[in-house]
């Protein structure tokens, strides 16, 4: 059977994989934009990326199951910027309080280092999502 038969464990996959390398591209940012060590870089990352990974699993059931009812199948450039958009901001909502908090810093300078972050998790998002479905075939509902 093949994964993308395997919905369950597709999203695991597609979690797992985003989340290490989303690891390494938060740490490398963090460190360059906060007064921070690297543990501690890589350690907020771990943590945000434990909180990227739950809403990544959640998120994702979510929009295949709108995405399984619609009319037109496939995964538009408008469906991914949509798909990229929507996870964000999701993620910024949870994420926010938290970075104000480890980098004890104001909200606003919490908002620019997220503002940082999920410009550049955009573009990672979609390229990562892009070579994911190339890789292992795109999913069910979107076929």
């Amino acid at each position: 059977m093949a994964l993308h038969d395997r919905p369950t464990l597709r999203r695991i996959l597609y979690a797992t994989c985003f989340e290490a390398g989303g690891i390494v591209l938060s740490t490398l940012l963090l460190l360059a934009m906060a007064k921070t060590s690297a543990p501690s870089s890589f350690a907020f990352s771990v943590l945000a990326s434990t909180v990227a990974m739950t809403w990544n699993l959640i998120f994702n059931a979510l929009f295949e199951r709108w995405e399984a009812r619609q009319p037109v199948r496939g995964r538009s450039l408008a469906r991914r910027i949509s798909h990229a958009l929507l996870f964000e901001a999701g993620l910024v909502l949870a994420l926010l309080p938290l970075t104000a908090w480890w980098f004890a810093v104001p909200l606003l300078t919490a908002l620019v280092y997220e503002a940082a972050l999920i410009a550049a998790f955009l573009l990672y998002t979609y390229i990562f999502t892009w070579a994911f479905d190339r890789i292992f075939g795109l999913p069910a509902s979107a076929r």
